[in-house]
């Protein structure tokens, strides 16, 4: 294959998923991650992506956010390791905030039922299935919901996250790095996040690899107001080393 083709299918790749992943590309191109690296900077200087770390992201993906569905099965396994993960650091009893998001999501379906849980969430997905399951003491936080991530947003969620305290808080993220912290495209979306991790007690990440390096438009919390971040082995050892700088704890799944 010639490198004008290679590249102009990372670019459609860049297109349909909003980012490129330097060691999946290699792999399913059959070339060294340092032919990649080349095409994405030959990509970048066309204007069509720009680096970050471990690959390469769509460059108008600011005005591109994918939907629930689409996303749900970018990283299927990882997020499904996650989310197991993540239920070790579930309580016996107390109460838990579930952040909208994908991974968090596959944890709401894992919530075991022999807990006493109350359970705090602006996500419509999370909380049907939890409302479906009936063994949770649910609380769902109104305002407007955007159709892209299927999340309460705005004044009403924000009124009430004011009041409460929570045990342990489950966080979804469209970025996160060691330097810029969790970030996510859209300003409303974060306002909320920010008054989740401000409302909870313990704070745990989840998010899969690909997403280190990512940073996004708005910062909705630092790394060190993060107790825990789970995420999946694909982190590399720079990423690890980095977070573990930031002196966070990092489960890997």
């Amino acid at each position: 294959m010639y490198g004008a083709e290679r590249q102009q299918l990372l670019a459609q790749q860049a297109r349909t998923d909003g980012r490129i992943d330097v060691t999946a590309a290699s792999e399913a191109l059959g070339v060294a991650p340092e032919t990649i690296r080349r095409d994405l900077g030959a990509l970048e200087r066309q204007g069509l992506v720009r680096r970050v770390y471990g690959g390469a992201v769509l460059l108008e993906r600011l005005d591109f956010e994918p939907e629930v569905n689409q996303r749900d099965q970018t990283r299927s396994d990882e997020k499904d390791r996650i989310a197991r993960a993540a239920l070790g650091l579930v309580p016996q009893r107390g109460t838990v905030l579930l952040d909208a998001g994908t991974t968090t999501n596959r944890l709401a379906a894992l919530l075991p039922q022999d807990r006493e849980l109350t359970i705090v969430t602006n996500s419509l997905p999370a909380a049907a299935q939890l409302a479906a399951q009936g063994h949770t003491n649910l609380h769902v936080l109104g305002g407007r919901v955007r159709g892209t991530t299927l999340a309460t947003v705005e004044s009403w969620a924000l009124n009430v996250l004011g009041g409460v305290t929570v045990d342990v808080g489950f966080f979804g993220t469209n970025g996160f790095s060691a330097a810029g912290g969790c970030t996510t495209p859209d300003t409303a979306e974060s306002a909320v996040k920010t008054a989740m991790v401000q409302a909870c007690r313990r704070r745990v990440l989840l998010s899969d690899h690909s997403k280190y390096g990512d940073d996004q438009f708005i910062r909705f919390a630092a790394l060190d107001e993060i107790d825990v971040v789970v995420t999946d082995n694909g982190l590399d050892e720079q990423a690890v080393g980095e977070l573990g700088e930031a002196e966070v704890e990092l489960v890997l799944a």
